[in-house]
Formats: structure tokens, sequence, C-alpha cells
């Protein structure tokens, strides 16, 4: 099973022309993909319960999984960077809740310092209400001029499109997919204890 956002008709085109864009993007320039930081957020419940957003079951035969949900059970939001060869971060979030103001204390403080020897990145994020704060926006633009990627950003990101964010469809459902296997184990040591911190 895998839960994803409707797509608009007029989205289509909209996928389209961004993919044309960043074939031609990359046929100007070998090296373009390898600049672009592909960036998502997650939230992980100690529960065990998973984002269904980011939930993805294969099989041939319908599993049958059943998850029991647990009300206001502890979680922690967790953002994370990809690049070609190298990972930024993760990133924990102490508060419950992230705003536009812990977003940008987070790139300020945590995830620009890491890349910001690396000349003409592109940043790439979706465009959730945190990063499309206008205190945000205009970091982005300071840091990155007419170099990131998100909702009218400078290079505008497709709607309702995680799917061509290599972050939100790889790295989280694979973090998850630990996570839940961790949970499901129910063996906990010491040593699982600094597994779950980390």
């Amino acid at each position: 099973m895998q839960l994803v956002q409707q797509l608009k008709p007029s989205d289509l085109s909209i996928r389209f022309n961004f993919a044309v864009d960043m074939l031609h993007r990359i046929d100007v320039d070998n090296d373009f993909l390898q600049r672009i930081i592909f960036t998502d957020e997650a939230t992980f419940h100690v529960s065990g319960h998973i984002n269904k957003h980011n939930t993805r079951i294969w099989g041939s035969e319908n599993p049958h999984f059943i998850i029991e949900t647990v009300r206001d059970s502890p979680k922690v939001n967790v953002w994370c960077g990809l690049m070609a060869d190298r990972v930024i971060g993760p990133f924990f979030f102490a508060e419950s809740t992230v705003t536009k103001e812990v977003y940008l204390d987070m790139l300020q403080l945590f995830a620009i310092p890491q890349i910001s020897h690396i000349p003409n990145i592109f940043w790439q994020q979706d465009g959730a209400p945190p990063h499309w704060g206008k205190i945000v926006r205009s970091y982005l633009d300071t840091q990155f001029p007419q170099r990131w990627i998100e909702r009218d950003g400078p290079l505008a990101w497709p709607p309702r499109s995680p799917d061509l964010n290599s972050a939100g469809f790889f790295l989280v459902g694979i973090c998850q997919g630990q996570s839940l296997r961790f949970e499901n184990n129910r063996h906990y040591t010491a040593q699982d204890t600094d597994y779950r911190s980390h």
C-alpha cells in the first residue's frame, strides 16, 4: 500500500515541465544534480505508529497488516538532507511542532553551516507551511540566490510531488521501516536504547 496525495489535472503539465527543466539543466551542467540537496522532515512516534504519508508495503499478496495507534503518543520530528555524495543530519527537533521560526533556527544553526563551503548548492524543500514562512524564504534568498527549489521559489517545486524527492520517498521510508522493525522487536536493552536515541 502506498498513500500519496491525489494529483490534480493541472499538476501533470507542471510536473512534466519541471522534469524537462531539470533534464535541460543536467544537459547544460553535468554536475547540476550533484549540487542539489534534497530535504524533508518526518515524524517518528515512540509507540511505533508511523506517518502513512511515507509508508510503503510492497508485496505480491495483501499482507493484511494492521497497526494499532496510541492517541497522543510521544513523537519526534526529524529533518534530513540528501546529496549525491552525503547525508546532512539527521536533525532531531526538540519542539513537538515545527514552526517557521523553529525551522529557520535549524537552517541557521545546523543545516547551512554544514554545506556553506560547497559552492553553488541548490536547496530543495517541499511547500510545507514552516518552509513557506517569509522569514525562511528571505533567508534562503540570501543563502541561495536564485538557487532554491520550493513552491513558488526561484525554481518552482511541483505541488503534491513527494515522489520526486529522494529524501522523501527513499531515505525517510528506510528510516521508518527500521523504526517499525525496531519497535516490533520489543527486546529492549541498553544498546537498543542507544540505537533509538540516534
